[in-house]
């Protein structure tokens, strides 16, 4: 089977939309199928299955581009088109659609909405804005033959296939010891008896990354690891404490390592759509403390974690200091996410029989 993705972000950006296609891709490929990558030209170098549309830089948030046009017809025949974003390289993966009469399906990943104010700077622009754009964006998830998302909530006027992007089993596991190298900062933990906290993920405004920063100030005796990039990271570089430490983003190989060599994986963030870091941490045998909200009141419960009301800094020192002292078999209970059970509900999507 020839299946396309069709997506609005790819490297050399990193974030889980481009690690799930490239998941996807991977294993799919391992089945048999041929899976083309269609995607915004950038610095990455294409292999023969990675098709690049003439693209255009992003004022707004440099590490994505604005992709252009590509005529249909320079693309390859596809039995089934999967679009991964609602702006012009998803339309044109309907468009392929519609036009050749190929399977569509559409995976709802990001609360786009939840990001205009980053790059509006005006909390009312950027809701007149997100409603412009949740009405686009439901005209365009109905036109599909099949919507999936991670969880059941996706604020859309569709009912999702509930889909969850998958772990990566095989590769994140827990690793014996593994570590994250530290610089013992002045009035701040040693790398060697200080328990680490750990972040890793973007850097945007509604990530929530200061809560972290806050909670980090209460306790001095901890250390923080904080992984990511995004607009807002200069300022909350500047505004951290003493026992914090900034990292760009890790290559996908040493991520592993990261999650494992961490006693508790926390999070505030209020617009993600599954946290699948949270998941891998958990996989690799890290707690996660997260906020109860949607997606973490779905996949975060007292088996591989614990969760705290958004902005209540006691709730929080609360669960993370609950992750600390527990004992839980967090992989066993995230096995359930297992990418290749979603590889297995892929191919029943796009019709694939034995």
């Amino acid at each position: 089977m020839n299946i396309g993705f069709f997506t609005d972000s790819y490297f050399p950006g990193i974030d889980g939309v481009t690690y799930t296609i490239q998941s996807w891709r991977d294993r799919l490929e391992s089945r048999g199928h041929d899976v083309y990558v269609v995607y915004p030209a950038s610095s990455h170098e294409p292999d023969d299955h990675e098709i690049p549309v003439p693209s255009l830089p992003n004022p707004f948030y440099r590490q994505y581009r604005l992709p252009t046009f590509r005529r249909l017809s320079t693309l390859p025949d596809l039995d089934v088109v999967h679009c991964h974003g609602p702006a012009s390289t998803g339309l044109m993966g309907l468009r392929y659609a519609r036009r050749y009469g190929a399977t569509s399906v559409y995976t709802h990943h990001t609360p786009v909405e939840d990001y205009f104010v980053q790059g509006l700077k005006s909390e009312r622009l950027a809701s007149v804005v997100g409603r412009a754009y949740v009405a686009y964006e439901n005209r365009f998830l109905n036109a599909f033959d099949c919507v999936t998302a991670s969880t059941s909530r996706i604020r859309r006027d569709v009912e999702p296939y509930r889909l969850p992007v998958g772990i990566e089993m095989d590769r994140f596991r827990p690793r014996e010891n593994a570590r994250v190298t530290a610089t013992a900062t002045d009035g701040g933990p040693t790398a060697v008896d200080a328990p680490v906290v750990g972040y890793s993920g973007r850097m945007t405004r509604k990530k929530n990354v200061d809560e972290i920063l806050r909670l980090a100030e209460r306790l001095p005796e901890v250390r923080f690891e904080v992984v990511g990039e995004g607009p807002v990271r200069a300022d909350l570089e500047a505004d951290a404490p003493g026992n914090v430490r900034f990292h760009d983003f890790l290559p996908r190989e040493d991520l592993p390592d990261f999650y494992a060599a961490l006693n508790v994986f926390v999070t505030a963030s209020t617009c993600d759509t599954l946290g699948l870091s949270t998941l891998e941490a958990n996989a690799c045998g890290t707690p996660v403390a997260a906020a109860d909200v949607a997606p973490f009141d779905e996949t975060i419960g007292p088996e591989n974690g614990a969760r705290f009301a958004f902005g209540d800094l006691d709730d929080m020192e609360r669960a993370v200091r609950d992750c600390l002292d527990g004992d839980r078999d967090t992989r066993g209970a995230v096995e359930r996410f297992s990418v290749e059970r979603t590889v297995d509900e892929l191919e029943s999507i796009y019709g694939v029989t034995a």
